[in-house]
């Protein structure tokens, strides 16, 4: 890759950057890292919710295929837990690249 390239590469991420912080975190004042802890609850319940549900078909179906009705059930559980992680993982990049300011100290809400 020419010098040219890896220059205009360089600005694209300073850009990039600057729009994304310029734009996400005026969303969110103040955030700490207290206020991250709900969200991280959550999805440790949709995790439990997901393995209990499985565990569940384990112990009630007695080596049985679950029903179409379990299966369903399963689903939603696994759609709930996949959506939360999703959102967790871009909450997580949007700290990593610096377009959210997160304090380390505790909040005062």
């Amino acid at each position: 890759m020419s010098t040219d390239n890896n220059r205009l590469l360089l600005e694209l991420d300073r850009y990039r950057r600057e729009i994304n912080r310029e734009i996400i975190n005026p969303h969110f004042p103040e955030m700490t890292l207290d206020d991250l802890k709900p969200v991280l609850t959550m999805v440790a319940h949709a995790r439990a919710n997901y393995t209990a549900a499985l565990m569940n078909l384990a112990t009630t179906g007695e080596g049985q295929a679950p029903t179409p009705e379990q299966i369903t059930t399963l689903r939603q559980s696994r759609e709930t837990f996949d959506e939360l992680v999703t959102a967790v993982n871009a909450l997580e990049t949007l700290i990593s690249r610096d377009y959210l300011d997160v304090k380390t100290g505790t909040s005062e809400h």
